[in-house]
């Protein structure tokens, strides 16, 4: 399978000139054929195609005021031109939204394929550079990289990613199944009554990140001061989203390495943002990549991930005798069955149930609907 090293590294001052002009010519490339293509659309009914539109990149870079194309490499230019198609092609798919363009101040990258940078097995030289990339080695890798992609986060930071193709070896069978319910005072909540608390970084840096945010409101607008401050914000917000892809990268492969089964809840989390009162909290929990690594995680290592339906009465469903709540306000953290008298912990009553709905899921092996709301187990997704 293919898999993903990411490292930082420090470029040289050359270095630095040189990505920083492929992060202008790759950005230019893609913001000219966007707008190439929606021009030829509206104006003409017209699709361009990938082939036509890499003919179009040759014709650019002869122009006289476009001879800056030629400054770098054109592996990076000529990739642009594909994540534009495969962003079309999500477009039309349903997966994604239309494509937008490039914004400078953004996330800048450059994708360079095999013919485009030298990998001896220690070090990293990309093209039109003479020097191999100052890279800060966290893990090693065996195998050989085939693509190389390079990238500026808005805090100015430098980082190459290289997929490799390997072999994952597979854990030892963990004798152990978990549910797993996500949520905002704990992230997560097992079965087994364990808690993994809410680090809260955001609400942690809230009062840095609004001082510097009132700075820059007083900034000219184009000035460097304003440049600088915004930087300053960018290095704050890189702070919140390296810790907490820590938090959920560390939480991830300690719920991998222990158990076998892990049952979860497959949420809508895109819908569940559009609550202005629980967005932030809900973003800063991270649900959406948690499952995510979990799913990508269990492939790697051998273990299955089950998601129930999201409509599964997991809250208000005792796990003793399978009574269901007509209603549970939110607000409400600890609850006694009217009829078996056993009082829940909400959290871990609904882990609980998580477990025996992908349990009988992973049994069944099919699709699971509801007989009623006292004994439904819900539906795989």
């Amino acid at each position: 399978m293919l898999g993903a090293y990411r490292y930082r590294f420090y470029p040289t001052p050359d270095q630095a000139l040189n990505l920083n002009r492929t992060f202008g010519c790759v950005r230019y490339v893609y913001n000219r054929s966007l707008r190439y293509r929606q021009d030829a659309w509206f104006e003409r009914q017209e699709n361009v195609s990938y082939l036509q539109n890499s003919a179009l990149l040759t014709e650019w870079k002869k122009e006289a005021d476009h001879l800056w194309l030629n400054e770098v490499s054109s592996v990076p230019l000529q990739q642009s031109l594909r994540h534009l198609q495969t962003a079309y092609r999500s477009f039309f798919q349903g997966r994604a939204k239309y494509p937008t363009f490039k914004k400078k101040d953004g996330y800048q990258s450059a994708e360079y394929t095999a013919s485009a940078f030298r990998w001896d097995g220690a070090s990293l030289k990309l093209a039109k550079q003479a020097e191999p990339l100052d890279i800060r080695w966290s893990r090693r890798f065996a195998g050989t990289p085939t693509t190389a992609t390079v990238s500026r986060d808005p805090a100015g930071r430098y980082f190459v990613s290289m997929l490799v193709e390997e072999t994952m070896a597979p854990l030892p069978v963990a004798n152990a199944v978990i549910g797993v319910d996500v949520g905002l005072k704990d992230v997560v909540v097992t079965s087994e009554g364990v808690a993994s608390g809410n680090p809260r970084h955001t609400a942690k840096h809230a009062a840095r990140l609004e001082k510097y945010q009132r700075r820059l409101a007083r900034k000219q607008q184009g000035s460097s001061n304003r440049r600088k401050a915004k930087l300053k914000i960018a290095r704050v917000h890189a702070k919140i989203a390296d810790c907490r892809k820590d938090f959920t990268h560390k939480l991830t492969t300690a719920l991998i390495r222990e158990n076998q089964v892990i049952c979860v809840e497959n949420l809508a989390v895109k819908n569940l943002v559009k609550n202005p009162a629980l967005a932030k909290s809900i973003n800063d929990a991270n649900w959406g990549e948690f499952v995510r690594q979990l799913e990508y995680k269990a492939g790697w290592r051998g273990r299955t991930v089950v998601a129930i339906d999201r409509w599964f009465p997991s809250g208000k469903r005792c796990s003793r005798c399978g009574y269901t709540l007509d209603k549970l306000d939110l607000a409400t953290r600890r609850w006694t069955c009217p009829e078996c008298n056993t009082t829940h912990d909400r959290d871990v009553n609904a882990a609980r149930n998580i477990k025996a709905a992908g349990l009988a899921v992973l049994a069944c092996g099919e699709t699971v609907i509801p007989v009623s709301a006292k004994v439904g187990i819900g539906r795989a997704r």
